[in-house]
């Protein structure tokens, strides 16, 4: 599977801009963040030359962005800066260290991408990396949350694009794959279970369905919590299902547990993959896990993860299994029972501050939240300690959407090697008809 966009095809107009009334478009402080979504999209997919006729509008562009960005106190700017100079950043972005935190990121896009996706509220990047270790480059992100945002920034480099209900599918560059862990709340077993009658969150599966139909890319994947297939009797699910099949693609469903691909995380969540040609797929077989809390686990943690004498004393009395080896996990369930594990329950973006404890004594570490997902160590830390327990228990098992991916290429190459074998085979048959007819 090779990817069918080269980086000439972008443009800084290929990604969503704001427009004033008056059909003006804003380079100003008051659009910072579609501002800056816009261009880090656009350095990151520049080609190597850019056209002449887009050279004042370009250059207009990085300036404004870096006065601005100076404004905040983000990034020195000088204006001695000529336009020769600024036209050199759009052919080659990474130059005079204008856009180091847009370059110097831990997880750079790959210079040979075997395929091009994008990544529908992409949270902190959970299925971004799955993706990318397949080979990916991302072409385009979107998500609503100024933290996620922020914390996306800081590891790929790109700031997504906000409101995806404000996005037409037009301004959205072509791409092979989409990715969406579209928000779960409206289906949890913990939240309402209002599913498609919430009308902030539940319905934004039909943002996905109106960018599959606008794009027609070759695949999508699809994460959400396991209620989905439960949720109104499986009503619910059956609606996906027959909206994305009547799409015209080939769609298959599965529930994968996190502690199946190499977390220490019982994290179980229903995975949709669909193709736009008959592709034979098989979900990913379940793995040896060969890790124990200890690989989760720091040492020397601060004395602000301990819990209160009182809370560590309540929690021990409760406890099912008072002589539970060293390290565990409790979780503390509806009921007020403590279970210990030589695993973490399933993180949870709004569960209580000692929803899981280790040993009973603390709470868990940010690296140690991001650790039980999956994240590598490289993964930065930017927020405080409250936002990235949320965000941690909005993201992803990277394992699993690693997994997965892998999975999907692999099929795709496989359709693609067979078409191959066919063309050929047909073209022989049809040599040897026109041979015959010759003699």
């Amino acid at each position: 599977m090779t990817a069918k966009i080269t980086k000439q095809d972008m443009t800084l107009k290929s990604f969503p801009e704001e427009i004033t009334e008056d059909g003006v478009k804003i380079y100003g402080e008051t659009s910072y963040e579609n501002q800056m979504a816009v261009l880090s999209h656009y350095l990151h997919n520049v080609g190597d030359k850019e056209s002449n006729e887009r050279k004042e509008e370009i250059i207009s562009a990085i300036r404004s962005f870096l006065k601005h960005k100076h404004a905040r106190g983000e990034k020195s700017y000088n204006d001695a800066l000529t336009d020769d100079e600024v036209w050199a950043v759009a052919e080659q972005p990474a130059q005079y260290g204008l856009f180091d935190d847009f370059f110097k990121v831990p997880f750079p896009a790959p210079k040979n991408p075997k395929f091009t996706f994008i990544d529908l509220f992409a949270g902190i990047g959970g299925i971004r990396l799955g993706f990318e270790a397949a080979g990916g480059k991302c072409v385009f992100s979107s998500e609503f949350d100024e933290d996620a945002c922020t914390t996306y920034k800081a590891n790929f480099g790109e700031y997504p694009f906000g409101d995806i209900t404000k996005i037409e599918a037009a301004k959205i560059p072509d791409f092979e794959v989409l990715l969406a862990g579209f928000p779960c709340q409206a289906f949890s077993i913990i939240g309402k279970k209002e599913g498609f009658k919430d009308e902030t969150r539940g319905t934004l599966f039909f943002e996905i369905e109106r960018i599959l139909k606008a794009k027609k890319p070759r695949a999508f994947m699809l994460e959400n919590v396991r209620n989905l297939v439960a949720h109104d009797k499986g009503k619910t699910f059956k609606v996906i299902m027959s909206h994305l099949e009547a799409l015209g693609y080939t769609v298959y469903a599965k529930i994968l547990n996190a502690l199946d691909y190499g977390c220490m995380q019982k994290r179980e969540r229903i995975i949709i993959v669909g193709f736009l040609d008959r592709v034979l797929f098989t979900f990913p077989e379940k793995e040896i896990n060969h890790k124990t809390l200890s690989d989760v686990l720091e040492q020397d943690v601060a004395s602000k993860y301990y819990v209160k004498p009182e809370i560590r004393e309540s929690r021990l009395k409760r406890l099912k299994d008072k002589n539970y080896p060293k390290p565990y996990i409790s979780h503390e369930n509806m009921a007020g029972s403590i279970t210990p594990h030589l695993y973490s329950s399933c993180l949870r973006a709004g569960a209580s501050a000692n929803y899981i404890l280790i040993n009973d004594e603390r709470r868990p570490t940010e690296r140690e939240m991001l650790r039980l997902q999956g994240f590598p160590d490289t993964y930065r830390i930017v927020l405080p300690y409250s936002k990235v327990k949320k965000q941690c228990g909005n993201s992803v098992a990277v394992p699993v959407i690693k997994a997965v991916a892998k999975q999907m290429i692999k099929a795709l190459n496989q359709y693609d090697d067979e078409n191959k074998r066919r063309s050929k085979v047909c073209l022989r048959h049809a040599y040897k008809e026109v041979q015959s007819t010759l003699v």
